[in-house]
């Protein structure tokens, strides 16, 4: 078949394209391998304590749609996270139609399907409507956070370093809902006091750089953290097939 001589990015769409709707345990094993970023597979995105108790499935309408926002959301924003403070924890990743709705109904923690904010729902729309998100804690900080650090120094980081569209702080871990969009809103808000918005869309922060500087000059290197090499085989030991 001729796609095996293709490049890699070519032989991804490829694949995305025969991807439908999961129809077995199979098919859907076979979604959460697919590869998203350095760092991250659908896999890291798929679980919920919705659907794991109250047994309704996480199943994607477009799996494609998924795929392509969420490669696009983890090589702007997941990728450099973990490049710079280690492991990065998906506290809630990706939500089906289905799933979503059922939370909202239900008074899960899940804003309705409709709402301009929801970020979990990776395949209701692409082009300039695109959107994916993830609820996520940055473990380096949370520790620091339960010791009385405030959350902002984390927000301005995120803004000073990534593209991000939208970000909501929780009180529980620092967590917070980091968005992304082809074109971000750039927009901060939080549960954690001060309660409310930190930067409204279209804003400039009321803190100068040099001020957001001094508040995180304490925290690793952007993008520091060594990765290993990828080494070829060593002479005289067999290949692995």
């Amino acid at each position: 078949m001729r796609f095996w001589g293709q490049k890699i990015d070519n032989y991804i769409e490829w694949v995305d394209r025969l991807m439908r709707r999961p129809g077995s345990m199979w098919s859907l094993e076979t979604f959460g391998r697919q590869r998203l970023s350095r760092h991250f597979f659908m896999r890291d995105f798929l679980y919920s304590e919705i659907s794991g108790f109250h047994g309704v499935p996480n199943l994607p309408r477009d799996p494609a749609l998924v795929l392509a926002n969420g490669r696009a959301f983890c090589a702007a924003l997941m990728d450099p996270l973990e490049e710079t403070f280690g492991r990065i924890a998906v506290r809630s990743g990706y939500r089906s139609p289905e799933l979503n709705r059922f939370g909202n109904e239900n008074r899960l923690n899940c804003a309705r399907n409709d709402h301009p904010l929801e970020c979990h729902i990776w395949d209701r729309g692409s082009g300039a409507a695109a959107i994916a998100g993830a609820s996520i804690v940055v473990p380096w900080f949370a520790d620091q956070y339960a010791e009385g650090r405030d959350w902002r120094d984390l927000a301005w980081w995120l803004h000073d370093h990534l593209p991000y569209s939208e970000m909501w702080f929780f009180p529980k871990l620092a967590a917070l809902n980091l968005v992304w969009r082809p074109t971000p809103w750039r927009t901060i808000s939080s549960y954690i006091a001060p309660r409310g918005t930190l930067l409204r869309r279209g804003a400039e922060p009321e803190e100068s750089l040099a001020a957001r500087q001094e508040r995180y000059g304490d925290f690793p290197p952007f993008r520091g953290l060594p990765l290993p090499q990828a080494v070829g085989p060593v002479e005289g030991t067999p290949g692995r097939g």
